[in-house]
């Protein structure tokens, strides 16, 4: 099967979160399974030709590329995903990704990855390569399935490839004011006419690729039965609903060759589920690097985030006085709402011995956190799919989570595990979003951390567990043939 992965981030070259690491580990384990893959991203000026060995393809000469009745000239460079043979293609366009961020509020964000769209179906047209799946990730590939269905509906090349769609977090749309639509150019007179493109007098790249894909997915199991809710559909439930039999949740998977203490070069001490004793150490040097002092019995509460509502910081905010109560250190490592920082620089100033934090993203610095942690906590208002308290169970750093989305599909409450007459629990959870659940379910976890043989089971669950992309990469292989063996496109 040939698969164009299209999507706006791939590790290591641009991320901002979880979609870069799922691009940067998916296509290598879909390759594994013997698919022609090949991946499509901007080429923002933050990746440099010689730090990722980028070559030019000049036989694909200039491409012209219109948006809003402007042609944009575009050149395509290449490399090859790391640890991998699979092929990436970056859009090179400085005029619109010359810019020292990957998303912007700049007012021409609309054009940006319209002009994104359009370039990756006029690559694969000069490659001559036709793909049975292509692949779309996130609002800014959107428009890819309509641009096939009509302004490129000619080309034979395309006459059997199927579009699959996915949803990492239904909050990002891509609204954008309705003239967005013409400086689009779509060249679909029916799909046009129906409002597919636009939602409440705006342009929705997201409720365009909802109607128009062949097949949709997102990150979990139980984050798609909560997108066909109102409380979490963020208006786009109706439009799931009608596309109800080709939408389903894939739980995203993890790359154990990066996310391992057994040879993680991030970490300074190794250690695996057979011998835990090195976990101490990274513990202690984790508590150095926050300027925290380190005593063996206190546990330590590492949080990697962004500094926003949906991860439960007005949670946070709100039982700042109860949970700096508890016995407990904290580490945080994260950027993002200057309201938060504010806040927890503040609680930094109050409570030096209690908490430290680090407010720009380092990724040493979050593999460290991973590995001399003993709680990593997550309560999140939504969570996709979540691959944090992934990477935390295979650590031995026991998830304290909101039960929702990924969150619930991957984390077991201990106490429900023995209260089923098992002991299969990997984490504690809570399902009420409020401030008592959480500082609750912290002191049921910091009360089971005193209880040593115990807290081992619970760590060694966890590290027990298979996340990898093995399991999930199947079930992507099962979308795509579904929707390959569909007749015709969705209308």
């Amino acid at each position: 099967m040939k698969i164009a992965y299209v999507t706006s981030e791939i590790f290591p070259y641009a991320k901002t979160g979880g979609l870069g690491d799922v691009a940067g580990s998916l296509p290598i384990e879909l390759s594994n399974l013997g698919a022609e893959v090949k991946l499509f991203m901007p080429g923002y000026t933050t990746i440099t030709k010689k730090e990722f060995d980028l070559h030019s393809l000049p036989e694909l000469g200039e491409i012209n590329i219109r948006i809003a009745d402007r042609d944009h000239v575009i050149h395509v460079f290449t490399s090859t995903l790391p640890n991998s043979t699979v092929p990436v293609y970056f859009v090179d366009c400085p005029y619109y990704f010359g810019r020292y961020e990957i998303y912007t509020s700049d007012p021409d964000e609309d054009e940006r990855f319209i002009l994104f769209s359009k370039s990756v179906i006029e690559i694969i047209q000069r490659l001559k390569w036709s793909p049975d799946i292509i692949h779309c990730n996130e609002w800014q590939t959107g428009l890819i399935p309509i641009y096939l269905k009509g302004n490129y509906a000619w080309d034979r090349l395309f006459e059997k490839t199927k579009t699959v769609f996915t949803i990492h977090n239904i909050a990002y749309q891509g609204k954008f004011p309705k003239e967005s639509i013409a400086k689009a150019e779509i060249q679909h007179d029916f799909l046009i006419n129906s409002g597919v493109c636009e939602y409440f007098g705006e342009m929705n790249f997201l409720k365009t690729a909802i109607l128009t894909a062949d097949a949709i997915n997102t990150v979990s199991e139980t984050y798609a039965q909560e997108l066909l809710t109102t409380e979490s559909g963020a208006g786009m439930e109706q439009f799931l609903e009608i596309r109800k039999n080709d939408f389903c949740g894939i739980l995203n998977g993890v790359d154990y060759s990066i996310w391992n203490p057994e040879f993680d070069h991030f970490i300074p001490h190794k250690y695996s589920s057979r011998d835990l004793s090195n976990k101490m150490k990274n513990k202690r040097i984790l508590l150095q690097r926050f300027n925290l002092p380190y005593r063996k019995n206190i546990p330590v509460i590492g949080m990697i985030s962004r500094l926003v509502e949906q991860k439960g910081f007005d949670l946070i905010s709100e039982g700042v006085n109860d949970l700096m109560k508890l016995n407990a250190r904290w580490v945080i490592l994260g950027n993002g709402n200057s309201k938060y920082e504010k806040l927890i620089k503040t609680i930094v100033k109050k409570y030096p011995k209690k908490i430290s934090a680090c407010f720009s993203y380092n990724e040493e610095l979050a593999h460290l956190i991973k590995a001399g942690a003993d709680i990593f906590l997550m309560p999140s208002r939504y969570e996709p799919c979540g691959l944090n308290q992934i990477y935390s169970l295979k650590y031995g750093t026991v998830p304290v989570v909101r039960k929702t989305g990924g969150l619930a599909d991957t984390v077991q409450d201990w106490n429900e595990s023995i209260a089923k007459g098992k002991e299969t629990g990997t984490g504690f959870s809570f399902s009420e979003y409020n401030v008592l659940s959480l500082v609750q379910t912290l002191r049921r976890t910091l009360n089971m951390f005193e209880k040593k043989s115990i807290w081992a089971k619970i760590q060694l669950n966890g590290m027990r567990k298979d996340f990898s992309w093995k399991k999930s990469a199947d079930k992507y292989v099962l979308l795509y043939e579904k929707a390959v063996s569909k007749i015709k496109r969705v209308n």
